[in-house]
C-alpha cells in the first residue's frame, strides 16, 4: 500500500486502499498498522483535522486492526 507523509506528532504517513477498504498508518514509533472496513470518507476525514485527535476519537478500538510492522 502506498503511504503518503503527513505533518503530524502521531503518524509519519498514511494510506488508504478503496478496494479492501484498509487504511494504514504509520506511527512516530516506526510500528506499522492497518484498520479494516475503513470508508473512504473517514480517510478524507482524518486527513483534513488533526490526525491523532482524529484516530483517537474515530478509529482507535473501531475497527479491526492489525499491527504489520
Amino acid at each position: 500500500m502506498v503511504r503518503r507523509p503527513v505533518d503530524s506528532s502521531m503518524a509519519t504517513s498514511i494510506g488508504y486502499d478503496p478496494e479492501s477498504a484498509t487504511l494504514e498508518i504509520e506511527f512516530r514509533s516506526g510500528e506499522i498498522w492497518q484498520y479494516y472496513g475503513v470508508q473512504e470518507n473517514v480517510f478524507y476525514e482524518m486527513k483534513s483535522v488533526s490526525i491523532g485527535k482524529y484516530f483517537q476519537l474515530m478509529i482507535k478500538n473501531k475497527y479491526k486492526e492489525k499491527r504489520i510492522r
